[in-house]
Formats: C-alpha cells, structure tokens, sequence
C-alpha cells in the first residue's frame, strides 16, 4: 500500500456538480450538505498513471537551429494521470484520489499540487528515479498545437507493489493513464488493478494518451491489455491508429465493437459517442481562444468522468468534457485554476 503523504479536505466545486444537482430536482435533506449528497450518490474517483513535471515553452514562430529562439518558460505540476484527476475534482467530483510514483526531487511539490486541487494524492516516492519530466514545446503561432520531449522517469517504476485493493474502497469508478502501457512494471499494475476492479464491479475507464508510444507498443498488444476496460476515450490520432481506419467515425464505431463505450476526442471537432458498432452521437467543441493545448484531452476526460459520477448519460458527459476542453486550451499548462474552495 503507498504511503499516503498529503491530502485534502477540501474538493473542488465545478460546473457538473451544480448542473447535476440542478437535474435532479430532489430536495436536499436537512443536514446534508450538496457536496455529501453527490458524494452518496457518485463515489469516489481513483486515478492511477503519471504525475509528472512539466516544463512548458511557448514561442512564436518557427525554432531557430543553433541558436536562441525567444520563449515564454514555466515550470508547472503535469501528467496525463495527474491532470484528469484534477480536473474531475474542479469539475465536482467530491472524491477524487490519484496512484502514482514520482522521485524525492519533487514528491513535497506534487502532493501539494494535487491536494490544492482538490484530489487526494497516493503517491510512491522513489528513491531511485527522480519525478518524469516533460518539456511542452507550444507553437503560440499555430493553434497553439504543442510537441512534447517525455522523461517519464519514476513512472515507469509503478509496479504490482505499489497497488492495495485497500484503494477501491469507496471507489465508484477507476481511470487508468494510457501511460502505464509503456513500462513492464506498470502494465503488470494495469492488469492488477483492471482485476480488482471487475472483481467488485467497478467500472474501468483507460485513456490511451500517447500516439506515438501507441504505435511502439502495438495494436495487439494494446487489446489484449486492454480487455476488461468499459470506457475507452482516445484521441482521433490514437483511435485510428487503434484501428487502421482514417475517418474518425468509422474508427470510434470499429473500437466500440471491442469496448462498451468509445468517446473518442477529436479536438477542436468536439468527440463522439460510439457504442455497439455505431456512432451515436456527435457533439461540437466549445470555442476558445487557445494558449496552449497541453492537457486539453485529460480535461475532457476529468470532466466527462465526474459528469459520469454527477448521474449524467455518456452524452451529456461528454458535452461536459467538451467544456472543459474549450477552458484547458485557453490556459498554460494542463491542470484547471485553483478555486477558493479548494485551498484550505
């Protein structure tokens, strides 16, 4: 079981919270308080995948080969893992908790980050490998479309042992990071915690999150891994590499033959809905004015899971995601603004 370092009593208040209180038309018994009602209702969260630090560099134009190139630098808590917790937690979920593992560089740092957040950080401090890093180059001339530089450091070291069943106690809903594909370590983790999972009939959602780590580990692979998760939620990139299919509708409705529920995100063309073969629905993206789309997708993905959580049906969820996405894009680094409520 890891060690519990920090954690917080305080949880975001986001937008799918309210909305899904407002949906329920039900009066609110006396004493209990909004927070405790959906807590009743959804359960809580559990995240598990990478807590990383991102090291995030936008410039405008192209780069210039040996020499300097001008950039606006920051140094900001990340991963794909880390960031969806967060997320659902500023987007209502009342009880969010995230697994990972990071280095004693920066162990201090990230728990705090997440605690701030709203989340309740589980975190493995290795003393053999420091936190992964990732330098997010972000073109500010383009769509603000960013390429990353990933360390992923400690990450790869999340292992079997560092799992408890202990950690689905409470649990409503478990989110694996696609970035625990990559390592044997921690795809030994997946298939224990996908395990423990079905074995309390706990729903799993897993986000593929890399295309190009996708593409070294392979599509065979990949579902075989795979095979217990309910929710799939790739990128257009990942599910037509998933699937050999160029049009993302044909590649959402191919992958929902092989898992429940496809939602496949495609950007600044909002997702789809697909499930037993077929698209079932086609939801726009919210517009924005992008800065930087770091962490749009895991934004989406917090926010469509809390929605989940909130009663909400996989569409309506993702119209939330959708949402998230438009407010990820127009701010640096991939985690939401810290509300009030959350920093006690």
């Amino acid at each position: 079981m890891p060690r519990e370092r920090g954690s917080s009593s305080g949880r975001g208040a986001g937008p799918a919270r309210d909305a899904a209180v407002e949906r329920d038309g039900a009066p609110r018994r006396e004493g209990v308080s909004e927070r405790e009602e959906m807590s009743e209702r959804g359960g809580a969260l559990l995240v598990v995948g990478d807590v990383v630090t991102d090291v995030v560099a936008r410039h405008r134009g192209p780069l210039a080969p040996g020499t300097d190139t001008a950039a606006v630098i920051r140094t900001l808590p990340g991963g794909a893992g880390a960031n969806v917790a967060c997320w659902a937690a500023y987007w209502g979920c009342p009880d969010v908790r995230m697994l990972g593992r990071v280095g004693e560089d920066a162990a201090v740092w990230h728990e705090r980050a997440l605690a701030t957040a709203g989340v309740r950080p589980c975190l493995v401090v290795d003393s053999r490998a420091p936190t992964g890093t990732v330098i997010c180059i972000v073109d500010t001339d383009a769509a603000a479309e960013r390429t990353f530089l990933t360390d992923s450091g400690a990450c790869l070291r999340l292992a079997p042992g560092d799992w408890s069943d202990a950690l689905l106690d409470g649990v409503a809903r478990l989110h694996l990071s696609g970035y625990l594909l990559f390592s044997a370590p921690s795809r030994a983790l997946l298939r224990v915690a996908v395990a423990a999972a079905r074995a309390r009939g706990v729903p799993v959602s897993l986000d593929p999150a890399s295309a190009g780590f996708l593409g070294e580990l392979g599509v065979d692979r990949f579902v075989k891994l795979t095979e217990g998760v309910d929710v799939l939620l790739p990128s257009r990139d990942e599910a037509r590499l998933l699937t050999g299919l160029d049009d993302p509708v044909d590649a959402a409705a191919e992958l929902s033959r092989r898992v429940p529920l496809v939602v496949a995100k495609q950007g600044a063309d909002g997702a789809l809905v697909a499930r037993s073969g077929a698209v079932h629905a086609r939801l726009p993206a919210r517009s924005a004015r992008p800065r930087d789309t770091t962490g749009a997708g895991d934004a989406f993905t917090g926010a469509f899971l809390a929605a989940l959580l909130a009663g909400a049906g996989p569409e309506d969820a993702a119209v939330e995601g959708c949402r998230a996405g438009a407010c990820a894009v127009e701010r640096v680094g991939g985690r939401p603004p810290v509300r009030e409520e959350s920093r006690g």
